[in-house]
């Protein structure tokens, strides 16, 4: 009886993974139908040592091509553990967005490729020292800040590379790596000094490889959770709805 009672916990337990809700389907669900936008995976964390909980917080950053784009850095959400290792590499990756025609993608980009860089309503490439590279028109120059790109510019030879080799399939651009790093990604330079995250680009290598204990010992922890859509604006535009 006991044993049954046991497997029937069990199974109660995988079928709550796999039938949770997603919080990124719910965020994409809860921006207007005519708003561009572009969902950074901009943080995560995990809590607990036998029964663990995964976490994750966004830049969710909207653009209704009429008002300046619009950034908020959402609250922590609880995810499952299935999706947590499916973006367990992609911290500072964009991991969804939809186009000015509506159409909507969940592949996994570096930040700003799908909507922006490219795209000449909002800049143009600009040769620098015999190389190519994004810039930002004076009106959208706030975005460069949105993407990081002053710090971590996007060269059109990087761009090329993702257009032709992983747009719209389910391979993930990185990338060119240096000294054992990636350009994106979780464990890359982009992440390596933001101060607005968690330890988890130090961290993410011994996750995947083992969970140790010491893994888990070690990981920020963080006892105050909100169950919100989003947090505070840090936009230029100012918060939604405004």
């Amino acid at each position: 009886m006991i044993f049954s009672f046991s497997m029937s916990i069990i199974f109660i337990s995988c079928g709550d993974e796999e039938f949770q809700k997603s919080p990124l389907d719910e965020i994409i669900r809860d921006i207007p139908r005519d708003d561009m936008f572009t969902i950074i995976l901009y943080d995560m964390d995990v809590e607990g040592d036998f029964l663990q909980r995964y976490f994750h917080k966004y830049q969710v950053i909207r653009d209704n091509q009429v008002e300046d784009a619009r950034e908020v850095i959402s609250d922590w959400h609880e995810v499952g553990e299935r999706e947590f290792n499916n973006y367990v590499n992609d911290m500072g990756m964009e991991i969804a967005s939809r186009d000015s025609s509506g159409n909507l993608s969940k592949t996994v980009a570096p930040p700003g490729y799908n909507n922006y860089v490219g795209n000449e309503k909002y800049g143009r490439w600009e040769n620098r020292n015999g190389s190519s590279f994004w810039a930002f028109y004076g009106q959208y120059a706030f975005m460069s800040s949105m993407f990081r790109m002053g710090s971590y510019p996007v060269s059109r030879g990087y761009y090329s590379d993702w257009r032709s080799n992983y747009a719209g399939t389910n391979k993930r651009y990185y990338g060119p790596s240096s000294g054992g790093r990636s350009y994106y990604g979780t464990s890359s330079a982009y992440n390596s000094n933001r101060s607005r995250r968690s330890t988890w680009s130090s961290k993410s290598s011994s996750y995947r490889s083992s969970k140790s204990s010491s893994f888990k010992n070690n990981v920020t922890s963080r006892t105050s959770r909100s169950s919100g859509s989003y947090g505070s604006s840090r936009s230029r535009g100012g918060g939604y709805g405004k």
